[in-house]
C-alpha cells in the first residue's frame, strides 16, 4: 500500500512532538494578536482628539479606561450570566427575550455564558453591530431569512411575529441547537444546511433559487465577507421585491462597506450604516485607522 507523504509524516513524527508544534503555534499566534491590539489601544492614545468625529472620541476615551475590545464603547461592560441546563436533550441554554436559546452539546457552561455575552454586546443599541433600529425592524406577518444563523438569536426574537423563517447554516455543529431552539415554532422554520452564494450545487444555494416562488421581506447576513455574493445571487428577487429590508455585516473584509453600499445602490436600495466603528484584528492588511462599519441596512424606497 502506498504512502502519502502526509500519512507518512503522521505515522513517524510523535504524536508528543506533533502536540508541542501545535501549542507553540497557537500561543504565537496569541502573543502576535495581543501586539496587534496593543498597538491599536496605543495608536488611539496618541491621537489628537482635536478634528476627531464623535464616534472616535469616544473610542479613544474607552481606551483610556480599558484595554482591547472588538466594540471600543462603554457599552460592553454591562451584561451578566444567564445559563442554565436542559437534562431531556443535555444542551445549555439562556434565556433570550423569554425564549430558550439552545447551544451544541460540547459548549459547557461557561463557554455559553461568554458566547451569549458577546452576542448581547454585539446587539446592544449602542453597537455598531446592531441589526435594527425603531425604523428597521421586523414586521408582523414578515418572512424572513437569517442568513448565517449560528445559534439562531436574531431570527428567535422575531419567533413569534414572523410569518415563516428560513435558517441558512452552513456549520453542522448548529443543526441540533437549532431545531431544539425552534422546535416550538417548527411548523413555520426552515433549516438550510447551506451557503448561500452566487451558485447552486451541493453545498451552495441563492437567492433567487430560494425564494423563486415565495415572497421575502427581510434579510440579515453574517457569512464572513460574502455578503456580496449573497446580493449577486439574488438580483432577481431583490428586483422585484418592494418591501423588502436586508441587513449585510461589512467588517469581514476591509473594503467591504464600499463595495456593498455601491452595489446595494445599483440595486435601487436607499443605505445607511450602523452607528460607531468595530476593531477587527483577524486581517493581513491591518493598517491605520483600523476602523471599519459594522454593517449596512438598506431598504426599497
Amino acid at each position: 500500500m502506498k504512502m502519502t507523504l502526509k500519512q507518512i509524516v503522521k505515522w513517524c513524527i510523535p504524536y508528543g512532538l506533533v502536540e508541542y508544534r501545535k501549542q507553540y503555534i497557537e500561543k504565537k499566534m496569541m502573543k502576535a494578536d495581543q501586539r496587534k491590539k496593543e498597538r491599536i489601544r496605543n495608536y488611539f492614545l496618541s491621537l489628537n482628539p482635536s478634528g476627531q468625529e464623535q464616534e472616535v472620541l469616544e473610542i479613544i476615551e474607552y481606551f483610556k479606561e480599558n484595554f482591547f475590545s472588538v466594540f471600543p464603547y462603554v457599552f460592553v461592560n454591562k451584561y451578566n450570566d444567564n445559563t442554565f441546563y436542559d437534562k431531556a436533550c443535555e444542551m445549555y441554554y439562556v434565556l433570550h427575550k423569554n425564549k430558550r436559546l439552545y447551544f451544541p452539546k460540547n459548549m459547557i457552561a461557561e463557554s455559553v455564558y461568554g458566547y451569549y455575552k458577546a452576542l448581547c454586546i454585539e446587539q446592544d443599541e449602542d453597537s455598531p453591530h446592531r441589526y435594527e433600529t425603531k425604523d428597521f425592524i421586523v414586521k408582523k406577518g414578515d418572512v424572513i431569512a437569517d442568513v448565517g444563523a449560528a445559534e439562531g438569536i436574531w431570527a428567535l426574537t422575531y419567533a413569534d411575529l414572523a410569518k415563516k423563517i428560513y435558517l441558512f447554516e452552513c456549520n453542522p455543529k448548529w443543526l441540533q441547537a437549532l431545531r431544539k431552539t425552534f422546535e416550538p415554532w417548527k411548523e413555520k422554520v426552515v433549516i438550510i444546511n447551506k451557503y448561500v452564494s452566487d451558485t447552486n450545487d451541493g453545498i451552495n444555494i441563492t437567492l433567487d433559487d430560494c425564494f423563486e416562488n415565495e415572497t421575502i421581506n427581510f434579510v440579515k447576513a453574517d457569512i464572513e465577507g460574502y455578503e456580496l455574493k449573497l446580493l449577486n445571487g439574488g438580483i432577481k428577487t431583490l428586483a422585484r421585491e418592494k418591501d423588502i429590508k436586508l441587513l449585510l455585516c461589512t467588517y469581514h473584509k476591509k473594503w467591504d462597506a464600499e463595495k456593498l453600499k455601491e452595489r446595494l445602490e445599483e440595486l435601487e436600495f436607499i443605505t445607511e450604516y450602523s452607528k460607531g466603528y468595530m476593531l477587527f484584528i483577524h486581517d493581513n492588511d491591518l493598517k491605520e485607522p483600523y476602523i471599519r462599519r459594522g454593517l449596512i441596512r438598506a431598504k426599497k424606497n
